[in-house]
């Protein structure tokens, strides 16, 4: 996967366009990271979503939106605070997340719902 940057990420971006396809309809489980490049605490948990994207793959999908550029999904799910992790099975929201947080609480907070 690439991102903006280009630079390869374990991490997809999806869109308002592709959320449905890519999340609502996906298989696995899928993490959505509601993200803002402004956003510090974002960058701080970027790195622990890798790990976790690779790690967890076999039984969990990890994808990211920018708020500023998808304001409907935001919308929709009623999102205000970022980053903001949304667990989605069976097309359905399933566990919300604010803030930031260290790898293994996130692994934890997961284990309950994946």
């Amino acid at each position: 996967m690439t991102t903006n940057a280009g630079t390869t990420s374990a991490v997809p971006t999806v869109t308002d366009a592709t959320f449905a396809a890519e999340v609502l309809a996906a298989d696995l489980p899928v993490l959505v990271d509601f993200t803002a490049t402004w956003c510090p605490p974002c960058r701080m948990i970027a790195p622990v979503l890798e790990e976790i994207a690779v790690e967890e793959a076999h039984r969990l999908r990890v994808v990211q939106l920018d708020v500023d550029t998808n304001p409907a999904t935001q919308a929709a799910y009623g999102v205000m605070s970022m980053p903001t992790l949304l667990l989605f099975r069976a097309g359905e929201p399933v566990k919300v997340m604010v803030g930031a947080r260290p790898k293994r609480r996130l692994l934890q907070e997961l284990a309950e719902v994946v």
